[in-house]
C-alpha cells in the first residue's frame, strides 16, 4: 500500500470508508487556483523539432459555427504570458517509486472495482442542488437500442476515438452517451414515444455528424418532431437542454475493449444557451484578439464557457473513490471544449458516431475501420501516425513506435493490418495496459491533478519545459496543414459489434 496526506489507497477496496463525502473537497476548494494555465493542455507543448505536427488534429480551418479559423497555432505557441512555463510538472517526474509496490495482481484487483455505485449511492442521501449527479443506472445495461434499461432516456454512443490522446494505448478507455430533454422523447400529445425520441436523435446526428462541406449537407428539416415541434433544427448545433455523459476508464486486459470498470473520471456537458452569428463571432474575436476566454461558474454548480455549455466532472479521490472536481481541475476540459477549431459545436464524440444502428451502441473500439476524415483519401489514424511520427503528441509511446514504425516512418505492412479495425492500434498490450493503469496511481495517491493526470510511465522527453522560442518549427518546415476535421467518410457503413461489451 502508499500513502499521501495520511490516505491509504487500498486496490483490494470494495466500499468507501464510512466518512466518504463525495463534495467535500470541491465545496471548500471554490475558487482556490494554483495552476493559472489549466486550460492549456499538456500535448499543446509538444517539442516538434519542425519535422512532427500533432497539432493539425485539434487546430484547423474551421467554419461556422466553429470561427476559432485556428490553424496558424501549428506554427506558433501562441500562448499567455502565465502559460510560457509548461505547469504540467507530472510530465517531468519520475514517480516509479511511488508505485512499484502495487504488483500485477493488485492493480487489476483495483481496476475491477466498481467506484460508480459507491458514488450514486453517497449522493442519494444528499439533497438535490445545483450540482448535476451521476442518474445512468450503467449496471442494468442498455437495450438493442442503445437506451438505457434504467428509464433515464440517456442513449450510447458509439463512436471513433479522437486522435492521439483518447486511444487506449495513450492512457484510458471511455465512453460516452446522449439524453435529450423530455419533450423530444415525447409525442404532440406529451405521451412517451420512443419512436419519436429515436427519430429527433436521427436528426440531431445528421445536424452535427453530417457533412458540413458546402453541396454535400444533409438534408434538415426546419424543425424536430413531436413534443420539440416547435425547437429549430439549426445545422452545427445541438439544442438546448443537451446532456452529454463521457466517462474515462482504466484498462482491463481481459475484458472486452480493454474497458476496465473502475473509472478515473466521470464528465458531464449540458447545452444551456444557443449563441449564434454575431454573439458567436464576438466571442471568437475576444480570444483571437489575445483574451483569456470567460468561464463562468464554480466547482459546486459547474463552469460555464461563453458558447453554450456548462461542464462538470468528478474524479477520483486519494482512496480512489470518485469525488466531485475542484474548480481548476474541471477548468482542465474547458479549454478543448472552448477554443479549438476542430470541434462541432465544442464537442468531440457525435460528430465522430458510426452511423446509423452501429453507432447506437456502448463504445466498442473492435471492428471499427480506420475511415478517413471528410474530404481526406487516406485513412485517418494512418495519416495521424505519418504526420506525427509517433502514436501519440509527444511520441513517448514506444510501443506503437515498434509494432508500427520503421527506420522512423509508419510501415505499410504494419499499418495496413488496422485498417479494417482500429483496435489492432489503439488497444495495447497486456504489459502496457497494466503499466499505464499503475502509472496513473501515481496521481491519485498524490491528488496531483492539478500539474497532470496523464498516465506516465517515464518522464517524457519531447516536451518543452518552458516555451524560449514562439515559432514550432512546423511552418518553416512546410508541414502546415489546414485539413483536419472531426466527421468522417464512413463509405460502408460499419457493422454493429458482434458481442456487447456488457
Amino acid at each position: 500500500m502508499a500513502s499521501a496526506r495520511g490516505v491509504v489507497l487500498d486496490p483490494y477496496a470494495q466500499e468507501p470508508p464510512p466518512r466518504y463525502d463525495p463534495l467535500a473537497l470541491a465545496i471548500s476548494s471554490r475558487n482556490r487556483v494554483q495552476n493559472d494555465a489549466a486550460t492549456v493542455p499538456p500535448p499543446c507543448y509538444t517539442r516538434t523539432e519542425g519535422r512532427s505536427n500533432p497539432c493539425w488534429a485539434c487546430h484547423t480551418r474551421s467554419s461556422y459555427p466553429n470561427l476559432a479559423d485556428d490553424w496558424e497555432l501549428q506554427q506558433n505557441y501562441s500562448f499567455p504570458p502565465e502559460a510560457m512555463t509548461n505547469p504540467w510538472r507530472n510530465l517531468f517526474r519520475d514517480r516509479t517509486r511511488l508505485v512499484e509496490r502495487f504488483d500485477d495482481a493488485a492493480v487489476l484487483a483495483y481496476v475491477r472495482t466498481d467506484n460508480y455505485r459507491p458514488l450514486r449511492a453517497a449522493l442519494a442521501t444528499r439533497p438535490a442542488g445545483p450540482t448535476w449527479f451521476p442518474d445512468l443506472d450503467l449496471a442494468a445495461g442498455f437495450d438493442e437500442d442503445g437506451f438505457a434499461r434504467d428509464g433515464s432516456g440517456w442513449r450510447a454512443i458509439r463512436y471513433k476515438p479522437f486522435l492521439g490522446t483518447f486511444w487506449p494505448t495513450n492512457g484510458s478507455a471511455d465512453d460516452v452517451y446522449i439524453r435529450l430533454p423530455s419533450a423530444f422523447q415525447r409525442d404532440r400529445d406529451g405521451r412517451p414515444s420512443r419512436e419519436v425520441y429515436i427519430e429527433n436523435l436521427a436528426i440531431l446526428e445528421r445536424t452535427i455528424a453530417g457533412d458540413p462541406r458546402p453541396g454535400h449537407e444533409p438534408e434538415l428539416p426546419a424543425t424536430y418532431v413531436g413534443g420539440a415541434s416547435e425547437v429549430r433544427v439549426v445545422r452545427g448545433f445541438y439544442p438546448i437542454g443537451t446532456e452529454l455523459f463521457h466517462t474515462l476508464r482504466y484498462l482491463d486486459p481481459d475484458a472486452p475493449g480493454f474497458v476496465a470498470r473502475r473509472m478515473k473520471e466521470v464528465r458531464y456537458g449540458r447545452k444551456v444557451a444557443m449563441v449564434e452569428h454575431l454573439a458567436r463571432a464576438e466571442v471568437h474575436e475576444h480570444i483571437e484578439l489575445g483574451k483569456a476566454p470567460v468561464y463562468r461558474g464554480d466547482p459546486v454548480a459547474g463552469l460555464r464557457n461563453d458558447l453554450g455549455w456548462l461542464f462538470q466532472g468528478w474524479i477520483e479521490d486519494a482512496s480512489g473513490w470518485l469525488r466531485l472536481q475542484t474548480h481548476e481541475e474541471q477548468a482542465f476540459c474547458m479549454g478543448c471544449h472552448t477554443t479549438i477549431g476542430v470541434t462541432v459545436d465544442s464537442t468531440f464524440a457525435l460528430p465522430r458516431k458510426l452511423p446509423g444502428a452501429a453507432g447506437w451502441r456502448v463504445q466498442d473500439v473492435r471492428g471499427i475501420p480506420d475511415s478517413p476524415q471528410l474530404g481526406h483519401a487516406a485513412p485517418e489514424y494512418a495519416t495521424y501516425l505519418a504526420r506525427v511520427g509517433g502514436g501519440d503528441e509527444l511520441r513517448a509511446n514506444e510501443e506503437i513506435l515498434a509494432r508500427f514504425f520503421e527506420d522512423g516512418a509508419p510501415d505499410p505492412e504494419a499499418v495496413a493490418r488496422f485498417r479494417d479495425d482500429i483496435s489492432v492500434l489503439v488497444l495495447p498490450s497486456r504489459e502496457r495496459a497494466i503499466a499505464l493503469d499503475r502509472a496513473y496511481l501515481a496521481n491519485v495517491i498524490e491528488q496531483s491533478y492539478v500539474w497532470g493526470r496523464d498516465a506516465i510511465v517515464r518522464p517524457v522527453k519531447n516536451v518543452h519545459a518552458r516555451i524560449v522560442e514562439r515559432s514550432t518549427g512546423i511552418g518553416e518546415a512546410g508541414r502546415t496543414v489546414r485539413d483536419g476535421r472531426l466527421p468522417l467518410d464512413w463509405g460502408e457503413p460499419p457493422q454493429p459489434p458482434s458481442s456487447a461489451r456488457r
